[in-house]
């Protein structure tokens, strides 16, 4: 009976254990929501800007798009203070900045105060974007850390989705994101109030996790980095692990941008390039028009702002499938089919999309008039969801995260967000001056040629990393 007692002992232990890795994976991911949440909340709030500011399309787009320049240095920022002072330090300076960041958006009487508080958002989502599927690579085992990784992306969708929710059902209940609400309060100024519920959730919950051993034994806390693996893995294999992990750093010397340098050639490694061109890739299709400006676009083709808040209602929840879908089958297939898969299906949509606007008559107010062309615009835009976020989406963070050598992690991840932010706000930045130059069709079509230039990227730089452990990953 003893070794049967010793197999259940084992087992129980290696469900708790698994217990324990997916209690602090969804701690991490709560970043995650409030980075979807934060992105998704601005999408209602646009006319409510425009009448408080008084703000025309430039105006109103570096309002929109202020948060990323806060995106772009958080990231970059993050991945370097987390080799300084841990993963999740940073993701408890983010909590504080995201409850300081709603409460100051939602309160804002002029455009500069409002970018203020957008921009130390900004700086939250950018370390959150970065630094939350960092921290769960490197205390998921390899076996699971697609997966686990990937509850970062559903996270992210699923905080734009309560974001879209909130809006739809705050400007409904108001009778428009523009009317006042509770305590003579606009409705678009609860929108961001909304976001401090779970800000301060987060903020709590990150004092119930620990620190990634792998920094840990960085910063040469051995017995604390064994005493976390003993928690994620087991004793026995918290031995083989933290070796693994002493031996791939062993000779090293603190974490340094110029790591990211390649000492033979004097240029930069290879990695860093394909994790440049996955991260700005994301965004030259053009996602996050949809999600920042998605009431905008479907209130330019002739419905109400209703109608179009429930349009984002019904994409959001799209994306969670979409998610969900990757989530089961990312760690059997492999990252590099999905994205390629994703790239050519994004292409064909986005080119539906066009052809639909392309064909488009206007209003005498220059509003498109899509007639039977709207079907094929709606389908085209809610498949192009699906197909990010069962591709891109997630499947760029998590390679990101992976993907770098232990040595230049942190540095690679801050290379790889800002040109990941800076993309994300030239694309935001640019939209409504694209929308009144070249038109919906027009900007779209740049759209359609990113995706396609994707397709050539993926299958020319990207190596699958699936089931590699992060000790052996090369740079």
């Amino acid at each position: 009976m003893q070794p049967n007692s010793d197999t259940a002992a084992l087992t129980a232990a290696a469900a708790d254990n698994r217990g324990f890795i997916l209690f602090i994976t969804i701690v991490a991911t709560l970043g995650g929501f409030l980075f979807g949440y934060d992105s998704g909340v601005i999408n209602g709030t646009v006319d409510g800007l425009q009448q408080a500011f008084n703000s025309e399309s430039a105006g109103t787009g570096f309002n929109v798009a202020s948060m990323l320049l806060g995106c772009a240095f958080g990231a970059f920022f993050a991945g370097r203070l987390a080799d300084i002072s841990g993963r999740r330090t940073l993701l408890q300076v983010a909590a504080v900045f995201f409850v300081v960041s709603a409460w100051g958006s939602g309160v804002a009487d002029s455009s500069v105060e409002f970018v203020f508080y957008r921009i130390l958002g900004g700086l939250a989502v950018g370390a959150a974007s970065v630094m939350a599927p960092a921290y769960i690579s490197e205390v998921a085992p390899a076996r699971y850390r697609g997966m686990l990784t990937t509850v970062q992306q559903i996270a992210i969708i699923f905080g734009l989705f309560i974001a879209f929710i909130s809006n739809y059902l705050l400007a409904k209940f108001a009778g428009a994101s523009t009317a006042v609400l509770w305590l003579d309060f606009a409705a678009w100024r609860w929108m961001f109030w909304m976001e401090l519920l779970p800000a301060t959730l987060f903020l709590l919950m990150l004092l119930f996790i620990p620190e990634s051993p792998r920094f840990l034994v960085l910063k040469g806390k051995t017995a604390l980095a064994k005493t976390v693996l003993s928690r994620l893995y087991g004793d026995v294999a918290a031995t083989r692990k933290l070796t693994e992990i002493q031996q791939s750093l062993e000779g090293n010397h603190q974490p340094q941008l110029r790591d990211l340098v390649d000492k033979q050639s004097g240029k930069l490694r290879r990695i860093v390039w394909v994790g440049i061109g996955l991260a700005t890739f994301q965004q030259l299709v053009g996602i996050n028009v949809v999600f920042y400006y998605g009431a905008v676009l479907w209130q330019a083709v002739g419905f109400s702002e209703s109608d179009a808040l429930l349009i984002n209602v019904i994409s959001g929840g799209l994306s969670i499938a979409a998610c969900v879908i990757t989530l089961l089958v990312i760690d059997k297939i492999g990252r590099k089919p999905l994205l390629q898969w994703g790239s050519v299906g994004m292409a064909i949509t986005l080119a539906l999309m066009v052809l639909a606007f392309a064909n488009a008559d206007q209003d005498a107010n220059g509003r498109l008039l899509l007639g039977d062309w709207g079907i094929v615009a709606l389908i085209g835009a809610n498949a192009y969801v699906f197909f990010f976020n069962m591709s891109w989406g997630p499947v760029m963070w998590v390679m990101l995260g992976e993907m770098f050598p232990n040595q230049i992690r942190g540095s690679g991840l801050a290379v790889s967000g800002l040109a990941q932010w800076s993309s994300n706000f030239l694309i935001t930045m640019t939209f409504p001056l694209l929308l009144s130059g070249i038109g919906l069709a027009g900007a779209y079509g740049l759209y359609t040629l990113g995706a396609l230039c994707s397709v050539f990227f993926v299958a020319k730089m990207v190596h699958e990393t699936k089931g590699t452990e992060l000790e052996d990953m090369q740079g």
